[in-house]
């Protein structure tokens, strides 16, 4: 169980002795968890378990929030990446902002940088003193994100998606704060279609709130109709969440936005382009980031690369060259899937270490690699594919990241 900061553990890691303290335990947790234990208590006394707690934390939130910050278990799990919340606050750069559900202050962060204004407040005490430590001078005050102290202001929100009892939720209902009352609240009233059932959200022309909503990349756009864009964020190659952003803020239907930490980065809109054809192979197989497939952006970005597609409902794309910053294999010999002849193939190829990624086809990679007897000194990739032709193999070269650099080819993906 995680340890339960007080207010007054706080008023201890603010300070230098705390601060000092923390420093002191990082290279012992990293080195042997029971004899940092040991130290620090005979070293600390009561003050341990806050100070370790704090130690632990800070290198399991390491590249998510600056260095030093106060944080707690779920803060630390939860908080926006870096990168994420400065490419959110970009979108928000010159507005008055309302961080309502603000937390120990990663988006304050990166909000105050750019936002005309920035306050923040979250019912959590605890939380609200890391913030002032963290984010000192960003006004600050206890309140409920359903009764947002703040007028004419954009609010952000971050909603916790898990029941009390730790579980996943992809409710909005069970979100705290749930996220169809915070809607409903912020944006308008909600009323019932007597036809349908549905639910639908009537929004006030005079509302004095915008708002966008940080959540899992995995809920169902249908269970939150307010939404008048939804964006898929990937960092470094892992899909982050899903902004939802309200009719005020929204500037299209769907999004895809796809952040580096090195600083690169592309967004993809249905506002493009979607004219990809569907063709045979050619020199390279691109396999787009995932918050373009998740957006169901595929179409849009095959079009702007010039690329097109393998099958109509395969998100794998082919072309004589690949973009820039992609997962993109050359094709060295394709033909129809059968082990018989992929076995073959690999032999003749002198392939011992082999990347196996499958669409489409009931192929688990764990159990298909064992009976490839695979002995050679090369490496290779393998994509297995259901086509309307029929199931395809092909063969590639070892996988680069469109940068230039090499990837090795060991991990399985389905």
């Amino acid at each position: 169980m995680a340890y339960a900061f007080t207010l007054d553990d706080v008023v201890f890691l603010a300070s230098d002795a705390g601060r000092d303290a923390v420093a002191g335990a990082a290279p012992l947790v990293s080195a042997d968890r029971l004899r940092a234990v040991q130290t620090l208590r005979a070293r600390l006394g009561e003050r341990a378990a806050p100070v370790l707690e704090t130690a632990l934390l800070q290198d399991r939130a390491r590249g998510r929030v600056p260095d030093g910050w106060l944080l707690t278990a779920d803060a630390a799990e939860q908080a926006t990446a870096a990168p994420v919340a400065a490419h959110r606050a970009a979108r928000l750069a010159g507005r008055d902002v309302h961080d309502v559900t603000c937390s120990v202050g990663a988006e304050l962060h990166a909000l105050s940088g750019v936002a005309r204004r920035v306050v923040g407040s979250d019912l959590d005490p605890v939380r609200l003193a890391m913030a002032r430590v963290n984010v000192p001078g960003v006004p600050l005050v206890r309140a409920d994100a359903l009764a947002p102290p703040s007028r004419d202001t954009v609010l952000v929100a971050d909603p916790a998606r898990r029941t009390a009892a730790g579980r996943r939720t992809w409710r909005p209902a069970d979100f705290a704060p749930p996220l169809d009352q915070l809607a409903a609240t912020v944006l308008g009233d909600r009323s019932t279609d007597t036809d349908t059932g549905c639910q639908r959200r009537h929004f006030a022309d005079t509302a004095s709130h915008d708002l966008v909503v940080s959540t899992a990349p995995g809920l169902d756009p249908a269970l939150v109709p307010w939404a008048a864009e939804v964006e898929l964020v990937s960092l470094d190659g892992r899909v982050r969440e899903a902004a939802l952003w309200s009719a005020g803020l929204a500037t299209t239907r769907r999004r895809a936005t796809v952040v580096s930490s090195r600083g690169a980065g592309f967004a993809v809109t249905d506002a493009e382009d979607d004219d990809c054809p569907v063709a045979p192979a050619g020199a390279w197989i691109v396999d787009p980031d995932g918050a373009v497939v998740r957006a169901g952006l595929v179409r849009q970005y095959g079009a702007r690369h010039g690329l097109w597609r393998l099958d109509e409902h395969l998100a794998y794309l082919s072309g004589d060259a690949p973009p820039p910053g992609v997962r993109a294999f050359r094709v060295l010999e394709h033909g129809r899937y059968s082990e018989k002849t992929l076995r073959t193939t690999l032999r003749r190829r002198d392939v011992g270490r082999l990347e196996i990624l499958v669409r489409g086809l009931d192929v688990d990679p764990n159990a298909l690699r064992p009976r490839l007897r695979l002995a050679g000194s090369q490496e290779a990739t393998v994509v297995l594919a259901r086509l309307a032709s029929g199931p395809a193999a092909y063969v590639c070269e070892a996988v680069w990241d469109g940068g230039g650099d090499r990837v090795s080819a060991t991990s399985d993906r389905t």
